[in-house]
């Protein structure tokens, strides 16, 4: 039986975690073997990374809602309250949003959502 030596499918692996790992310090983007295990967990890195953004951001949101809604005498869980009562359906990305660009609408918003409380 002929010998095999799988050298363009091989190396065209290999090239691809080279690929992967290129910008990473020293041998970890020379070294195959060690570029390889780098890369695993760089992936594994961003793969929790990209639920963790959704959290990270989400939390933010609400910090600046919170901070917008004590300047007219509200909490944000008082906000959120009246909101879902004034039925006004916005999420917190817009929300937070409005509180920065434009602070006389949400303002507005905030005196909707009391009065509807």
């Amino acid at each position: 039986m002929p010998r095999v030596k799988r050298g363009t499918k091989a190396r065209r692996r290999r090239n691809q975690i080279l690929k992967a790992a290129s910008g990473f310090l020293g041998k970890r983007s020379r070294c195959h073997t060690i570029a390889a295990e780098a890369v695993h967990h760089a992936w594994m890195h961003a793969y929790r990374g990209r639920k963790q953004k959704k959290r990270d951001f989400r939390a933010l949101w609400i910090t600046r809602i919170n901070a917008a809604s004590r300047t007219v005498g509200q909490s944000y869980s008082q906000l959120t309250g009246g909101l879902k009562r004034a039925d006004i359906q916005l999420n917190r990305k817009m929300l937070s949003e409005i509180a920065i660009s434009d602070p006389a609408t949400f303002r507005e918003i905030a005196s909707n959502a009391n009065s509807a409380s």
